[in-house]
């Protein structure tokens, strides 16, 4: 069995957008980097674009609409290195047909949460074990203030004309798993947190966000590399706690 002296970091949709960018900052702290996409060739590009930077980085194939990709991930993790430290749940879709209560399409909701909310429960649950074998274990989901509860039941919040019901409710059950996940892990030294990377140009928003990549990342980043008597069971923004 490969070992290593680096942390090991799984990042989900981390081909492009906050996933790539995690995974760069990532590896640049000297964490050994695995690379996750549901689309192999944009997965091994970008994995070949961190790994001209310096990185060091591998490829591993994951598609959250797809268990039986998520189970394999997590053997192949468990044969090459024996342990997982830090998982990234960064991987997410938008549905064109989401939209208000009174006309989102039931279909778009129901993919919407098929993969940002059941997709990551099946990938935290395939690598926790992974996960309790770490001295130092980490779990950060990127999750949005649309998922909000507090911030979406306020008329005057610069974001409360944003009704995508099957997006923003699938964001707020994520935060939800993030809460229950750091109860039931309280004692084990693994922590858990959402991560709200704010308005961030990225191809989820055909790129109208008005923070830059880099900026989007920077929560995400922060609660991966937690000391020991860091928080969990919290929601953060890069700049301080976010209201559920």
């Amino acid at each position: 069995m490969p070992t290593t002296k680096k942390r090991v970091a799984f990042i989900t949709g981390a081909n492009k957008g906050i996933g790539l960018e995690v995974a760069r900052q990532l590896g640049h702290l000297e964490h050994l980097i695995l690379l996750g996409a549901r689309d192999i060739t944009l997965g091994e590009t970008a994995a070949a674009r961190l790994k001209a930077a310096g990185i060091e980085v591998r490829f591993v194939h994951i598609d959250l609409s797809k268990p039986e990709t998520i189970h394999a991930a997590a053997t192949t993790i468990d044969a090459d290195y024996g342990r997982l430290d830090v998982l990234v749940n960064n991987a997410a879709i938008v549905d064109s047909a989401d939209g208000p209560p009174s006309t989102a399409a039931i279909g778009a909701v129901r993919r919407i949460f098929d993969t940002n909310f059941f997709g990551t429960l099946t990938v935290v649950q395939a690598m926790l074990p992974l996960l309790r074998k770490s001295t130092c274990g980490r779990i950060v989901n990127l999750s949005s203030g649309l998922g909000s509860l507090t911030l979406n039941s306020d008329p005057n919040w610069e974001f409360a004309p944003y009704k995508f019901l099957g997006y923003n409710a699938s964001k707020a059950a994520l935060n939800m798993l993030t809460v229950q996940l750091a109860a039931e892990l309280k004692d084990s030294g693994i922590k858990v947190n959402s991560a709200n990377p704010g308005f961030t140009a990225t191809d989820l928003n055909h790129h109208s966000g008005t923070q830059t990549i880099a900026q989007g990342a920077v929560a995400a980043i922060r609660l991966a590399v937690l000391p020991d008597d860091g928080p969990t069971g919290g929601f953060f923004s890069a700049s301080g706690e976010e209201p559920w």
